[in-house]
């Protein structure tokens, strides 16, 4: 990977996956081919050398507002040896609960569809002020 992209350090490296066959693969071409690169302890720490972050969609609950797939960020909490961001599911403001418990709070989260600002119901600055109270947690 180093050599094809010419430079020392991705700034974020993009892991779109799909559970198949009980492990989390890489998917690429608008998510409809799997790899042969699964998501796991010995990938991201090899993958880790070329990024300073994660950021890793969890294809089969994303953009659907359903929930999030905890057992994804789960993974991403115990593995991921650099930061990481799990896009994919969230619809409510107790997902975010789920993804800070299941993800350790090693795990940040984007979110799309679901916002208010794009249409969807969960608002805005309900995200902001739950984000603001994170980070107050973590200067005490």
């Amino acid at each position: 990977m180093h050599y094809r992209l010419g430079f020392d350090l991705l700034q974020q490296l993009d892991l779109s996956c799909r559970k198949k066959d009980g492990r989390y693969t890489i998917v690429t071409d608008r998510w409809q081919k799997f790899s042969d690169v699964f998501v796991d302890e010995p990938t991201l720490e090899y993958l880790a050398a070329f990024a300073d972050e994660f950021l890793v969609h969890g294809v089969d609950v994303e953009g659907k507002r359903l929930g999030i797939d905890e057992e994804l960020v789960e993974l991403l909490g115990h593995y991921s040896p650099i930061p990481v961001t799990y896009a994919g599911g969230v619809s409510t403001m107790d997902d975010l609960e789920r993804i800070k418990k299941a993800g350790k709070s090693r795990v940040d989260v984007t979110i799309g569809s679901a916002l208010d600002i794009f249409g969807g119901d969960l608002p805005y600055k309900d995200v902001v002020l739950w984000h603001r109270k994170q980070s107050m947690v973590g200067q005490v």
